[in-house]
């Protein structure tokens, strides 16, 4: 027994409905070939037009490869699940191209290839909204092949080419700017480590020089405290000696007194540092003659500036010479240097 499915309009039965007229045409079809004993019979040219297919690739070679009941019982159950025209290789529309290439007189499936049309024309504008092309590319190929003369193909061949090529001058701009960006990124940090590199140097001389500096006032304080060593040596010893000689038995000879009376009185060699910058100052010398008219101490009572001169100063004074006298004599000096003098 067969079942004549009267066609529906295409536009206003959508959704459901659509799905309900599409999946009892399919079963019309399929009682309509169980009911036909003997070969189709069809015109030439009408076998020609109905079976001239667009571009293979809307329909995959697992769905081309099934059978006619198959391919029934598949667009069923598509329609069920409402799998219209997605996914690729599992849905109505894909199976019913396929049974319609095997039957291409068969008005049920003509009928549902015409009612999921409309469909599939939303979901390739919605596929180029969202710049989906692979999407939109297969739709396209499906509606192609339902037909090669829809209105809506010209239109939609165009929006996917246009949209194609914005995305491709997107794309091409993203990965200009992103190297661009990389180049300045890796400019920042050639930028940064030199600098940093800059800074640690000068910190490393900065360094240097302070290091320098604290050993130099290292080493004279260590001389000072050398000189001042000596000195308390040498008035050690002068006191020492003064209190083991003997008290005299007779008044000292008129001629010795203890008015300090210079024979030789060398000046201090000049420091070559301070000579070559020019530096200037004086010393104050605390310094003691025994009584053979020698020098037996000195120290540093004050200088200026602090110990550039020291140690030239009691160089000097201890070369000093005086006429004996009669006891010893503590006395004070200030030796000037002048570059200039």
């Amino acid at each position: 027994m067969s079942v004549v499915m009267s066609r529906q309009p295409r536009v206003a039965r959508y959704g459901l409905a659509a799905g309900v007229v599409l999946v009892c045409a399919l079963s019309g079809c399929g009682k309509k070939e169980a009911a036909t004993t003997g070969p189709e019979t069809t015109t030439p040219g009408a076998a020609t037009t109905q079976t001239a297919a667009p571009p293979a690739q809307a329909v995959s070679a697992q769905v081309a490869a099934m059978g006619a009941d198959q391919l029934r019982d598949a667009a069923s159950a598509a329609l069920k699940e409402q799998r219209l025209y997605a996914p690729a290789g599992n849905n109505a529309m894909e199976y019913y191209l396929a049974l319609r290439d095997k039957q291409p007189n068969d008005p049920a499936v003509s009928s549902a290839l015409t009612d999921l049309l409309p469909y599939t024309v939303i979901a390739t504008e919605q596929s180029i909204a969202r710049d989906d092309y692979a999407e939109a590319q297969r739709l396209y190929s499906l509606m192609e092949k339902t037909d090669p003369h829809a209105p809506a193909l010209p239109r939609l061949k165009a929006g996917i080419a246009s949209g194609q090529a914005t995305l491709a001058q997107r794309t091409a701009e993203a990965a200009t700017k992103t190297e661009e960006d990389a180049k300045r990124q890796a400019d920042l940090e050639k930028q940064r480590l030199a600098d940093q590199q800059k800074a640690q140097q000068e910190a490393a001389q900065k360094l240097a020089a302070q290091q320098a500096a604290d050993q130099l006032a290292a080493q004279r304080a260590a001389d000072q405290k050398a000189a001042d060593d000596r000195a308390a040596a040498q008035r050690a010893a002068a006191q020492r000696a003064a209190a083991q000689t003997p008290a005299p038995t007779q008044p000292a000879p008129a001629t010795a007194s203890n008015d300090l009376r210079p024979i030789s009185t060398p000046a201090p060699k000049y420091p070559p540092d301070a000579y070559r910058a020019g530096t200037s100052g004086e010393v104050q010398v605390e310094f003691t003659v025994g009584t053979d008219g020698s020098v037996t101490s000195a120290r540093v009572v004050r200088s200026s500036p602090p110990r550039v001169f020291d140690r030239a100063a009691l160089n000097a004074v201890n070369r000093w010479r005086f006429q004996p006298v009669g006891s010893p004599v503590t006395s004070r000096r200030t030796i000037g240097f002048s570059p200039g003098g």
